[in-house]
């Protein structure tokens, strides 16, 4: 712990604090002030916050952007692109609070420009697909590229995963016209340059729906009531964190729902996503009320 945080004192602030392991995308922290690691740090180290994930800490340069995620089918040397999404991290409005696995999406990103999309493919996704089967490590799967997008439009990989993203995938499932199915298996055969992956060209957007407590410690078993009544409206609500007992759908993890939604503009989008989870309720449940702010704030010139 003392040497982590000597490291920290001789580094240029606002630095980045991250485990080294697996915790639900909620060990990365950013130190404004080089004296706000402290406390992350010694939670992992000192205190096991993230058990073994946290063993160890990687101390890194804060990076200076919008975050995008960048989804593709990979099939051998070749990719596919899925359509970009943007999912905020922090629990609470305004991008404030602790960080947590996504409070929800929307799609498309509006930072991932034709420019961008372009260095995306040639400077993140190609490189990594073909470097891959060069060593022998061909693979098959989706890709996630978490992306931090900097004021030139530089791309920079914040990390990868092997499997599509939540709660990304909801709403980019929403805008996909193309059958999933076949898109995979062009993928298994290795075929991904034969095909194009068609899209709904209006935005959609997705609010995820949290247990109390959410990304700290949350009950589990409260009764969902609503999931009926939301039916009936346009959209979708995915589940995530629940479970079925005594008849009865209760939740069971932080993350419990997605109350997702289509429309003709974000703001449309937005509106009818926040009109599906307003149907939804239960004991000590919370969302985040500007899931896509960033993005109408682009659409009506804002920004």
């Amino acid at each position: 712990v003392a040497a982590t945080l000597a490291y920290t004192a001789r580094s240029a602030a606002p630095i980045g604090a991250t485990a080294d392991g697996r915790a639900a995308g909620k060990g990365g922290f950013v130190a404004m002030p080089r004296a706000e690691a402290e406390a992350p740090v010694r939670a992992m180290l000192s205190d096991t916050a993230f058990g073994d994930a946290g063993a160890r800490v990687v101390i890194g340069a804060f990076l200076d952007g919008e975050e995008a995620s960048f989804i593709s089918l990979v099939g051998g040397v070749h990719a596919l692109p899925m359509a970009t999404s943007q999912d905020p991290k922090r629990v609470g409005d305004g991008d404030t609070g602790p960080n947590t696995g996504g409070m929800g999406a929307y799609s498309p990103a509006p930072v991932v420009t034709a420019e961008v999309h372009k260095r995306v493919m040639d400077e993140v996704i190609y490189p990594t697909v073909r470097g891959m089967a060069s060593e022998g490590n061909v693979y098959t799967g989706f890709l996630y590229a978490g992306l931090m997008i900097d004021k030139s439009g530089a791309p920079k990989v914040i990390e990868f995963n092997c499997r599509f993203g939540d709660p990304e995938t909801q709403p980019i499932m929403c805008r996909l016209e193309s059958s999933l199915v076949l898109l995979v298996e062009a993928a298994l055969a290795k075929a991904l340059d034969k095909v194009e992956a068609t899209w709904d060209p209006r935005p959609t957007v997705g609010v995820v729906l949290a247990a109390g407590g959410y990304p700290g410690d949350y009950a589990k078993g409260d009764v969902i009531e609503g999931l009926d009544e939301a039916a009936k409206l346009d959209g979708k609500v995915f589940h995530a964190g629940t479970a079925l007992k005594d008849g009865q759908i209760v939740t069971a993890g932080g993350r419990v729902l997605c109350a997702t939604a289509i429309g003709r503009t974000v703001a449309e989008a937005q509106q009818q996503a926040y009109r599906l989870a307003e149907k939804i309720r239960w004991n000590g449940m919370f969302h985040r009320n500007d899931i896509g702010y960033r993005a109408i704030a682009r659409e009506q010139g804002e920004g």
